[in-house]
């Protein structure tokens, strides 16, 4: 059975995301589901699917940066494993670090969540605008540790 794709309208989660954590940060927290619901699917072995059928990030830069995009292909050092290996390390140890500062403060927590998804969301508008509109796809961390929890699980 063909699964069936989400990425048409899913931007409308990102966009509400960060309008409603610019007006409340708490809101922020709820980009947990963002981290969460991948690695959930990822890990009861449906691979990428997140990326390819609903990812709200991909569906806005899709939607957003194909007017604006020059549409090259980004290059290979790139889209490398070393390069996607080092940005998910470097953002999963910056997140981890992070979360352990906040000492469980909600607020916090809040703002934490909410940086990394402006950033992670600035450089992906950047490298759409360079390159394909969603080539911050190709190297997304996400993207990535879901990928390796798939190879994983094949391997077992």
């Amino acid at each position: 059975m063909k699964q069936k794709s989400y990425l048409s309208w899913s931007w409308i989660f990102f966009i509400s995301f960060m309008v409603l954590s610019i007006i409340n940060i708490k809101f922020a927290i709820l980009g947990f589901l963002c981290m969460g619901i991948p690695l959930y699917q990822a890990l009861n072995g449906k691979g990428k699917i997140h990326c390819s059928h609903y990812c709200p990030r991909g569906s806005f830069l899709s939607k957003f940066l194909n007017i604006i995009s020059f549409n090259k292909n980004m290059p290979k050092i790139l889209r490398s494993k070393l390069v996607k290996h080092i940005l998910l390390i470097f953002m999963s140890l910056s997140f981890l670090i992070g979360l352990i500062l906040t000492k469980g403060n909600l607020t916090a927590m809040s703002y934490l969540i909410f940086r990394m998804m402006f950033v992670s969301s600035l450089l992906g508008i950047i490298l759409g605008f360079i390159y394909k509109p969603r080539s911050w796809c190709q190297v997304c961390p996400m993207g990535h540790a879901t990928s390796l929890i798939k190879t994983y699980k094949e391997k077992k």
